[in-house]
Order: structure tokens, then C-alpha cells, then sequence
């Protein structure tokens, strides 16, 4: 069984940085592609990066967070991290990851970390 563990969540001001990491379990495990969503109280999910674990380094982002947020990996270590600056209220929100696993194709989800942006 595949597990998604993240960390890194808290508490932060207006114009701050944090830095969160997924890191899957087994170490054994093939991964496709992992990416990061989060979701606000009373907002749908939102999809903030993916990044290629098994091809070239390809990473994209969501309009809402491109020029802020950096979505990186190390595949040796089957995590994958997210870098955001200059945080706004607006990005306070439970982020989740997600990864897609190969061959098989399936989807797993880590249990989310919150990010609370407040002055």
C-alpha cells in the first residue's frame, strides 16, 4: 500500500515563505507523477503544480499560484516539494499531494498539511 506523508504546514504572514514536502512510501514505489492541490473552507479543490518523476524534469503550474510557487523533486528520495513565496491570505488552504504511480496508473492521496496566511 502506497502512503503519502506530508509536512511542512503552519502558519505564516502576509508576504512570507514555506516549504512543504510529500515523501511516498515504500521506497520501492514507481512513481509517475506527483502533484500538489489544496482546497479553501467552501471552495472546490484547486490544482497547484504536478511535477514528472519518470521522464524528463517537466513541471506545471495552476495560474493561480505561477511566479510564486516552485514545485520540485528528488526522485531518489520519492518526494516532492513546494516552495511558496510571497504567500497571500487567499492561499490559506489544506494542500494535499497526490501521486500517480507506474505502471499501474493509480492514485493515492497524502492526508494534507494546513497553511493558514494571516497578519
Amino acid at each position: 500500500q502506497v502512503q503519502l506523508v506530508e509536512s511542512g504546514g503552519g502558519s505564516v504572514q502576509p508576504g512570507g515563505s514555506l516549504k512543504l514536502s510529500c515523501t511516498a512510501s515504500p521506497r520501492s514505489v514507481s512513481l509517475n507523477v506527483m502533484s500538489w492541490y489544496r482546497q479553501a473552507p467552501g471552495k472546490p479543490r484547486e490544482w497547484v503544480g504536478t511535477t514528472a518523476f519518470r521522464v524528463a524534469d517537466e513541471t506545471t503550474y495552476g495560474p493561480s499560484v505561477k511566479g510564486r510557487f516552485v514545485v520540485s523533486r528528488d526522485i531518489a528520495k520519492n518526494t516532492m516539494y513546494l516552495q511558496m513565496n510571497n504567500l497571500k491570505p487567499e492561499d490559506t488552504a489544506v494542500y494535499q499531494c497526490n501521486a500517480q504511480t507506474y505502471p499501474d496508473y493509480k492514485y493515492y492521496w497524502g492526508q494534507g498539511t494546513q497553511v493558514t496566511v494571516s497578519s
